[in-house]
């Protein structure tokens, strides 16, 4: 019988599923990415060398895993050649990749626009990663977006092109924006095409050839986190797509019924790039402190990300969106040493505690995190390998979150190793 797993972010993103992904990815027959763009970053470790992918799935360092860009990506062809390009210079040159035709394509113009977007929202800025996700997405939903199979049809393409330019250099022109030339881009995107080409295909069709093959394991790998989700993150402060597993069978073209679990992929504590509320967020020099200790930079944007202590909030509600079976807990090593670490059990609001995260950003941003505290531990876990071999009182803090989330631990990272994994679950062990 096969296996499908999927992996998702529970926090804002960068919880560490790039690690995750890649631990099962070894192990699976195709590993699928189902949303989200080149906004994403995913740093993998092994072998003593690092690397960052951010369009292209965690199974592209295994030559026989087929590896999916699915139908619910938003895809910009001009960075895949450039990450192929950069894998190829670190020796990654065997893989199998394939790109829906289905994908939205992310434009030379889309990325103009997000900048613009941006700038004009003054204050209230999102914090945009500038990579033209969001224009893309709404291109798509507005039927006007090209899509990745429109590259196979030159004639059809530059008729899409050409209506797509004249609508759009009139919003380019009144924002003060350089227009882009039909015979520029027609040009550029058949070279693409041709290098692409190739790999581009009906995935939902591969896919669903995978699910019914006996003893297939199929990994669903997602971008960003729970959080950032359009529809239930905390908008507007949120991406364009929808992180959660709920979103595989639309993003990668399969039936819900072929999902067999979900691992939610969470931090010791939280992170959060850009602006927007974050409840437990702390300050001064205990944020500088985890931050440098868990080099908490953004992979794609290098900004430095906002620190704050594990909140239940939050992964009760997404693991309920997402129906969690196992938390991956990430970065457990970068808490030894605390005399103290604290988890966020509900949120007093107005006078109330609120044990599920508000609707609008303006009554999150009024939400004082409900602290308890945990004794926290002085030795270093980064080669424990077994439950064993943490501390007594590291033990205690995970139960206590599979205690207030209601939750299984079944991973625990104490490095960014592949070799710094304990595997608790005898189910993931199987995968």
């Amino acid at each position: 019988m096969s296996e499908r797993l999927v992996v998702t972010g529970s926090q804002w993103g960068d919880e560490g599923k790039g690690k995750i992904t890649d631990w099962f990815a070894c192990r699976a027959d195709m590993v699928v990415r189902y949303q989200g763009g080149n906004n994403a970053g995913h740093t993998v470790v092994f072998d003593g060398h690092k690397y960052s992918l951010q369009s292209i799935p965690s199974g592209i360092f295994n030559p026989a895993t087929v590896n999916v860009m699915a139908n619910g990506m938003v895809v910009n062809p001009e960075s895949v050649v450039a990450e192929l390009e950069r894998l190829h210079e670190q020796g990654i040159n065997d893989y199998q990749l394939y790109i829906s035709d289905r994908a939205a394509m992310v434009m030379p113009w889309h990325s103009a626009l997000d900048g613009a977007y941006e700038a004009m929202k003054g204050g209230e800025k999102i914090g945009t990663t500038k990579k033209g996700i969001g224009p893309a997405y709404s291109d798509k939903y507005s039927r006007t977006g090209l899509r990745m199979g429109d590259l196979l049809e030159p004639e059809y393409f530059a008729e899409r092109l050409r209506a797509a330019l004249e609508q759009k250099n009139i919003e380019l022109k009144s924002l003060g924006l350089p227009e882009f030339r039909f015979e520029e881009v027609y040009g550029r995107y058949m070279e693409l095409a041709a290098i692409l080409g190739p790999r581009i295909c009906d995935t939902s069709e591969l896919i669903n050839s995978y699910l019914r093959m006996p003893d297939k394991k199929i990994l669903f790998e997602g971008a960003q986190g729970m959080m950032l989700c359009i529809d239930h993150g905390t908008y507007p402060f949120v991406t364009s797509s929808t992180p959660s597993a709920s979103s595989v069978p639309v993003g990668a073209g399969i039936s819900p019924k072929w999902i067999d679990n979900v691992v939610g992929v969470a931090k010791a504590y939280c992170t959060r790039v850009g602006e927007g509320p974050f409840p437990t967020e702390l300050q001064g020099e205990l944020a500088h402190e985890i931050r440098e200790r868990g080099h908490e930079y953004g992979t794609v944007t290098g900004r430095p990300r906002r620190i704050g202590w594990f909140d239940a909030v939050v992964a009760r509600y997404t693991a309920r969106l997402a129906g969690t079976d196992y938390w991956a807990l990430m970065l457990f090593d970068v808490l030894s040493g605390l005399d103290k670490v604290c988890i966020c059990t509900g949120y007093e609001c107005d006078g109330k505690v609120m044990t599920t995260p508000p609707s609008t950003i303006s009554r999150l941003s009024r939400c004082k995190p409900v602290l308890i505290e945990v004794e926290g531990w002085k030795e270093d876990i980064t080669g424990a390998r077994s439950w064993d071999d943490l501390p007594e009182a590291a033990k205690n803090y995970v139960r206590k979150i599979e205690e207030v989330t209601g939750v299984e631990v079944g991973i625990i990272s104490v490095g960014p190793d592949r070799s710094q994994t304990i595997i608790l679950s005898e189910k993931l062990k199987d995968f």
